[in-house]
This record gives structure tokens, sequence and C-alpha cells, in this order.
């Protein structure tokens, strides 16, 4: 019998998992393999972003709520999840930005922040780790921090001189970051929108890009997984962090069918891999199926 294919999905807090490659996740899952979403912080220090949920009591026990929250998100997307145990840093606001609080989870010694996940990774022994890139796919200092510990874990989890304590060695075979919101994808959905008449979402954003002269990392992109029956099961994740994403807010403007029509895939950088495969690539598990059967 051919081994089952493991995924590791690494997020800095809990709604991460499903704004970034959940209908990825959910893809591999129906078709047998086996996905864990580790879960760095517990979002504590995270806004209410959804109106209607934008209650003192919510505020009051926020990482609870954001607990129930991800259990909701795991049970839609049919995955596994663990939480690494830090404190979320928050998103310091403020020119210049006040410093980060003691003890969050930025401000950790990377090394040390990564014996966790070298457990994890020893433990659950992924074949193909999915995390974020070096500018954490935005400022947050979380996000940053996640794609250094990631990167240190994927390093040291198969060398049995590092981090002895945390388990027998296993070497994952591919490490992806994540690539979805490049300016390819952002541009081809405004237009899809403006061709059916419909306000685009996107304009905002793309002036943005254009005025601050953002680096675009879509030229990096190497792997497109066609997942787009998916998206729905994405879009009732997303929905189960009712605290960060509103129903009616901007993730749900473009009609569903129309982004499975004009961008059905999910995208990423492949940024490490022990494998041959050749890229362009549109399977995360390209050249680990032949060495899993090997």
């Amino acid at each position: 019998m051919a081994e089952q294919l493991r995924l590791m999905a690494v997020h800095a807090h809990p709604d991460d998992e499903s704004s970034k490659g959940a209908a990825t996740m959910a893809k591999y899952v129906a078709e047998g393999a086996q996905v864990l979403v580790v879960t760095c912080t517990g979002g504590e220090r995270g806004s209410v972003l959804n109106p209607k949920m934008d209650r003192p009591e919510v505020w009051r026990d926020m990482a609870t709520i954001r607990r129930a929250e991800m259990a909701a998100a795991r049970e839609i997307l049919g995955v596994d999840q663990t939480w690494l145990g830090f404190v979320d840093s928050g998103l310091p606001e403020g020119d210049p930005p006040p410093p980060l609080p003691e003890g969050c989870f930025a401000v950790q010694d990377v090394q040390t922040a990564a014996a966790p996940l070298v457990g994890l990774m020893r433990q659950f022994r992924p074949h193909v780790v999915t995390t974020y890139a070096e500018d954490g796919g935005y400022p947050h200092p979380d996000h940053i921090m996640c794609h250094k510990v990631t990167v240190a874990a994927f390093e040291a989890a198969g060398d049995p001189e590092r981090y002895p304590e945390q388990g027998e060695p296993w070497q994952p075979l591919k490490l992806y970051y994540h690539a979805g919101f490049h300016k390819a994808r952002i541009l081809a959905l405004h237009e899809a929108m403006l061709a059916a008449d419909l306000v685009s979402p996107y304009a905002d954003w793309l002036k943005r890009l254009e005025a601050e002269s953002v680096a675009d990392r879509g030229h990096l992109v190497t792997t497109r997984v066609e997942c787009a029956e998916y998206f729905p099961v994405r879009d009732d994740a997303l929905r189960a962090h009712a605290t960060q994403v509103d129903p009616d807010g901007f993730w749900f403007h473009v009609p569903l069918e129309l982004q499975q029509r004009v961008w059905p895939t999910e995208d990423y950088e492949l940024a490490r891999s022990l494998v041959d495969s050749t890229v362009p690539e549109d399977d995360l598990f390209a050249g680990v199926r032949e060495a899993v059967r090997a």
C-alpha cells in the first residue's frame, strides 16, 4: 500500500489557514492526504473585523472565541490542527510604531521558537510544508516570524544533531510559500468584475500597488493548484472565523462562479525541494509521489 501523503501548513493566527491555501487543503483531504494546520499564536490581540460581532463580551473573551472559530473552520476543511503555543504580537500602529509586547511571538529567539515546530514535524512527518514568504505576505510581525520559524524548522527537522530532545529526525521534502495575492490574479479578477458590469473590490488595492510601488512576487509563482471545486469550502471556513471575516465584506464581493472561471487555482512559490520536479507545477506533491512510491 502506498504511504499516505502528508501536508503541514504553518500559519500565524487562526483564520490565516482559511484565507491562504484553504481550497488546496480541502482538495488534498478529499484525495486522501493527511493535512495538519499548525497555528503559531492564539490570535489574542486580533481586532473584531466583523461589525456584527463588535460587542464588549467578544473583546473580553477574544482568545476563547478564536479557538472556537478555529475548531469550526478545521471541521469544515477536514484538516487536523494544533497550536504552537505562542502569544499574538498584535499589529503595531503609529509613526513610529510602538514596541512589540513583551513575551509575544515576534520577539522570540528564532532557533528557540523553532523547537516545538521541529517536534511537530518529526511527529507528523510531513512530505510538504507551506508557509509565508520572507515578507510575511503582509508586514504583520507574526507573519514574518512564522516564515522565519518555519524555515528554521524545515532545515533542522532532518538533522539528528539538532534538537535531539524533539524526537527522531524527519526531513520534509518540499517547502512552499503562499502566493495568492499577486498582481496578475488581482488584475484578472478586477477586469472580470468590470466586464460583468459589477463593482470591483480591487480598484483601491490596485491603485495602492501602483502608488506605493509594492514589490510583486507574481513572477516567483511556480505552482498553481487547480482547486476551484473547493472554493465554497474555503468560503465556509472563512465565515467560521466570525470575528475576523464580515460575511458581507470584501472577501465575498466577487461572485464565486466568476472566481472559479477566471482564476481557478491557488498559487505557490516553491522555496525548497529535495526531490526532482519540473516547474511550472500543478501539484504540491509533484516529485513527492514518485519518491514515496520508490
